[in-house]
């Protein structure tokens, strides 16, 4: 099984869907696949020679079709596997018709996309419903739609597709794997936090949808009751695909000018792995206190489970049978700061309730397993390759 991945985002670029495929691309060659990637010029090859990277694509627009049709061909690919994020190609049309462009000049690959949210392009001014034909038309060409959430399976009927997705859940992008010789108060230190400090972790780039301004209200709150409270904000601030997540950023420093913590923030930056599992190690919870509410579609909660952290979010859209309140999660209104503080002031006052929250959290990781979700994958491009069209 020959699959080649398509995708606007790779590392080493700042995002969740490279990394996320990155993982993808190692579980498959575990199983036996062959990989490639081919993704925009700033990435790089992984340091896996199994998976083949062409990082040749310098601007997501009509040219790169026939760039992609081009390399698939070449490569001998089975499955085209197109990994969308509407930001991650510019909010351009082009790649919403890269389906229809392989059917009409390379009949006998496959096709298949997955859809890591359900978010509409930009495309041009006034695009209006040309915004939701666009993705539609994507769904539409492909042999198979694939969500990875609850909230996007439902969704997805306003598409008006009418094939259902098949829905394949994303895992950890970070392996919990600490550093050699790691230490607690040692790392807490290298951060300038206390070893009585609360810590409290957030994981992921600032964006209007992942609560980081409610957050910062809260440890306000918290500050203000005395608590010793430390925000641990691990990675990157803002990613290389969302412009808009750099206006949203500016609007998170504000909120920490107004509520005097800027002494209580500490930023990381974009660590490596390891680093990011002790980050996780040296915090007493982590907070995620999206605004749309928790979803498994976050990488950020991926993450958080697969460390085994207490996990404060927020209420879900939907109903998420997985999600047992006060055993793997806390959840909490979205939006609203106080109620928010006082989840975290619970949670930091109750040891018991801290380990039984990260212990359920990381019996929950296991259905987001990378290999379940790798034989799930190679499963749905047999059946494709074998002419079967879910």
């Amino acid at each position: 099984m020959k699959v080649l991945f398509v995708t606007g985002e790779f590392p080493p670029m700042q995002g969740g869907v490279g990394d996320y495929t990155a993982v993808l691309a190692r579980a498959l060659a575990d199983l036996g696949a062959s990989v490639a990637v081919v993704t925009s010029a700033q990435a790089a090859a992984l340091d896996d020679s199994r998976v083949a990277v062409y990082p040749v694509v310098r601007r997501w627009g009509w040219a790169s079709l026939g760039t992609v049709a081009g390399l698939a061909a070449s490569w001998g690919a089975d499955i085209v596997h197109i990994q969308y994020q509407a930001a991650a190609y510019g909010m351009r049309l082009p790649i919403h018709l890269l389906p229809a462009y392989l059917r009409m000049g390379r009949p006998g690959i496959r096709r298949a996309v997955t859809f890591h949210d359900l978010k509409l392009p930009y495309l041009f001014p006034k695009a209006g419903r040309a915004r939701r034909w666009a993705v539609a038309r994507l769904a539409r060409d492909c042999d198979a739609a694939i969500v990875t959430n609850r909230e996007d399976e439902l969704g997805f009927a306003n598409l008006g597709v009418p094939r259902p997705p098949r829905v394949i859940p994303i895992g950890s992008n970070i392996a919990p794997r600490l550093p050699q010789g790691f230490e607690r108060t040692a790392w807490r230190a290298k951060w300038s936090i206390a070893p009585d400090d609360l810590v409290l972790a957030y994981f992921g780039f600032l964006n209007a949808t992942k609560g980081g301004d409610t957050l910062i209200t809260a440890v306000g709150h918290l500050a203000k009751q005395g608590r010793p409270v430390r925000l641990l904000m691990i990675g990157g601030k803002v990613g290389a695909s969302d412009p808009t997540n750099r206006e949203f950023a500016r609007h998170v420093e504000s909120v920490i000018a107004r509520e005097g913590v800027s002494d209580r923030v500490v930023w990381t930056g974009f660590l490596p792995p390891e680093e990011v599992s002790a980050a996780f190690a040296v915090a007493d919870m982590a907070v995620l206190p999206y605004a749309d509410g928790i979803s498994f579609r976050r990488g950020s909660l991926m993450a958080a489970l697969a460390h085994g952290v207490p996990i404060i979010s927020t209420v879900p859209r939907v109903h998420l049978p997985e999600l047992v309140p006060e055993e793997n999660v806390i959840l909490v209104p979205p939006e609203q700061p106080a109620d928010l503080a006082e989840a975290i002031a619970r949670v930091a006052d109750h040891a018991g309730l801290r380990a039984r929250l990260g212990e359920g959290a990381r019996r929950l990781s296991r259905l987001f397993a990378w290999e379940r979700i790798a034989r799930d994958s190679l499963a749905l491009y047999e059946s494709l390759v074998g002419g079967e069209r879910p």
